[in-house]
C-alpha cells in the first residue's frame, strides 16, 4: 500500500513497541471517557425517569459541543510531535501552550453561547415538558466545564505529542473516580439531585485540567518555554484546526443522518441501529488509539526529517490496523449469540440487528485501514486534504443513505451505505498516502 520497501524485522519490532506502548495507554484514556456519562446516568437514573431523559438531552448537547473541538487534541498532537522531532522541546512546548490558550478562548465563547441558549437548545433536541426543566439545569451548570474539557483535550495533544499517552490515562481514571465519588455524594448525600450529578462533572473536569496544567507548566519550566499567551501562535493553532474541524463536522453528519435515516425506518430498525452503532464506537475507541500512536510517531519522524522511518512506521500501523479489523470482525461474528441478548430480548430487534452487525463485521478490516491512515495524515499536518476528503465521503454517502428508505432493504442496507462511506475514506486516504504529498519534513510543515 505504501510505496517504500519492507522494513526489516528488527525495524517492524521496534516499530511495534512504539506502537504498543502509546496506543495500549491511549485506548484505556479514550474508554474512561464515555464512563462519565454512563455512571451520571446509572446515578441519575435513580432519581426518575424525567431526570435521567433531561440528563439524556443535556449529555447529547454537551458531548456534541466537545467532540466539535476536537481538533484541539489532534493539531496540537501534530505541531508539538514534529518539534520533538527536531529536538527543540522548547518549542514543541510553546507551541502546545498556544493550543491550550485556544482552547481557553473558545470554551469561554461556548459558555455564553450555552447559558443564555440553553431553553432554546434543550427544545431544538425535543425535550419532554417534564424532561426539559431537568435538562436546561444540568446544560447550564455543566457548561461552566467546558472550558476544562477543551483545556483537557488541548493538553492531551501535547503529551501525545510528546509521547507520552501514560499521564492521560492515570488521569482520566484519576477523574473517573472523582466523578463517581462527587456524583453519588452532591445527589444523594447533599441531597441536590441531578444539579449534584452536573456539579459533581464540572469539579472533576476542572481538577483534570488542572492535573494536566501542573504537568505542562513543569514541563515549560524545565525548557524555558514562556507561559503567557502569544496572538500569533494562538492565530496559527486555530488556523490548523479548522481544516480537522470540517473534517470533524463531516463525520458527525454522516452519523447524523445514519440515524435519521434508522428512525425513518421504524422503532425497531432505530433501536437496532443504536445497538449496532453502540459496538461500532467500542471498537472505533480501540482503533483510533492506533491512530492517535500514528499522530504522535508520525510526526516525530517527520520533525526529524527522517521520511524513511515515517513510510517504514506508516506502513507497519497499516499492517496494525488490518490485522485489528479482522480480529474485531471475528469477535462480532464467534460473540454475536452471547452479547445481542444482553442489548434486547426483542426477537424483532434481534432479527433486525443480526444481518446488519454482520455488515459491521466484514468492514472491520477496512475501518482499520482508515483510523490509521487517518492519524498517519493527522500526524503530517495534512488536515487540508482531510477536509476536503471528508466532504467528499459525505457527498457519496449521503444519497445512498437517503435513498435506503425508498430502495427498501431496511438497517441491513444502511449499514451497506456505512461500509461503502469507510470504503471511500480509504480510497481517499490510500490516495493520498500513496503519492508522499504528505511526507513534509521540519519542523513546521
Amino acid at each position: 500500500m505504501i510505496q517504500a520497501p519492507a522494513p526489516p524485522p528488527l525495524s517492524r519490532r521496534r516499530h511495534d513497541r512504539e506502537i504498543i506502548s502509546l496506543a495500549v495507554p491511549a485506548f484505556g484514556a479514550l474508554v474512561a471517557e464515555p464512563l462519565f456519562v454512563m455512571v451520571d446516568s446509572a446515578i441519575v437514573g435513580h432519581l426518575g425517569t424525567p431526570q435521567l431523559a433531561g440528563l439524556a438531552v443535556a449529555a447529547a448537547l454537551l458531548t456534541t459541543a466537545v467532540s466539535i473541538f476536537v481538533f484541539l487534541a489532534y493539531a496540537t498532537t501534530a505541531a508539538v510531535a514534529r518539534r520533538v522531532g527536531a529536538g527543540d522541546l522548547a518549542s514543541a512546548i510553546r507551541q502546545g501552550m498556544d493550543g491550550i490558550w485556544l482552547a481557553i478562548l473558545l470554551g469561554i465563547a461556548v459558555i455564553a453561547v450555552t447559558l443564555p441558549t440553553a431553553p432554546w437548545l434543550v427544545d431544538v433536541f425535543g425535550a419532554s415538558d417534564t424532561a426539559a426543566p431537568y435538562a436546561i439545569t444540568y446544560l447550564r451548570i455543566s457548561s461552566l466545564g467546558i472550558p476544562a474539557m477543551l483545556v483537557v483535550l488541548a493538553a492531551t495533544g501535547v503529551l501525545r505529542g510528546l509521547q507520552d499517552t501514560r499521564t492521560p490515562l492515570y488521569v482520566a481514571i484519576g477523574g473517573f473516580a472523582a466523578n463517581g465519588a462527587l456524583n453519588a455524594g452532591l445527589v444523594y448525600g447533599a441531597g441536590l439531585g441531578i444539579a449534584g450529578s452536573a456539579w459533581g462533572t464540572v469539579i472533576a473536569q476542572v481538577s483534570m485540567a488542572v492535573a494536566y496544567l501542573i504537568v505542562v507548566v513543569r514541563g515549560a519550566r524545565r525548557h524555558g518555554a514562556p507561559l503567557r499567551p502569544d496572538a500569533a501562535g494562538i492565530r496559527a493553532s486555530a488556523q490548523a484546526g479548522v481544516p480537522l474541524l470540517v473534517r470533524t463536522l463531516s463525520l458527525r453528519a454522516v452519523l447524523m443522518i445514519a440515524t435519521a435515516v434508522a428512525a425513518r425506518l421504524g422503532d425497531t430498525e432505530i433501536a437496532a441501529h443504536q445497538i449496532i452503532l453502540s459496538l461500532w464506537s467500542l471498537m472505533a475507541f480501540a482503533l483510533d488509539a492506533i491512530a492517535i500512536a500514528g499522530q504522535a510517531i508520525i510526526g516525530r519522524y517527520l520533525g526529524a526529517d527522517d521520511a524513511k522511518g515515517a513510510r517504514e512506521a506508516c506502513r507497519r500501523m497499516v499492517q496494525w490496523g488490518i490485522v485489528s479489523g479482522v480480529v474485531f470482525g471475528a469477535l462480532i461474528v464467534l460473540a454475536r449469540p452471547l452479547f445481542v441478548p444482553l442489548f434486547t430480548s426483542d426477537r424483532s430487534v434481534q432479527d433486525t440487528l443480526v444481518p446488519a452487525l454482520l455488515v459491521v463485521a466484514l468492514s472491520q478490516p477496512i475501518a482499520g485501514v482508515v483510523f490509521v491512515l487517518d492519524g498517519v495524515l493527522m500526524g503530517a499536518g495534512d488536515g487540508r486534504y482531510l477536509a476536503w476528503a471528508m466532504l467528499v465521503t459525505l457527498a457519496v454517502f449521503a444519497p445512498a443513505a437517503l435513498l435506503v428508505p425508498v430502495i427498501g432493504g431496511g438497517l441491513t442496507a444502511l449499514w451497506w451505505a456505512m461500509a461503502l462511506m469507510m470504503t471511500v475514506r480509504m480510497v481517499t486516504l490510500w490516495l493520498r498516502t500513496r503519492s508522499g504529498k504528505w511526507i513534509v519534513t521540519g519542523a513546521t510543515r
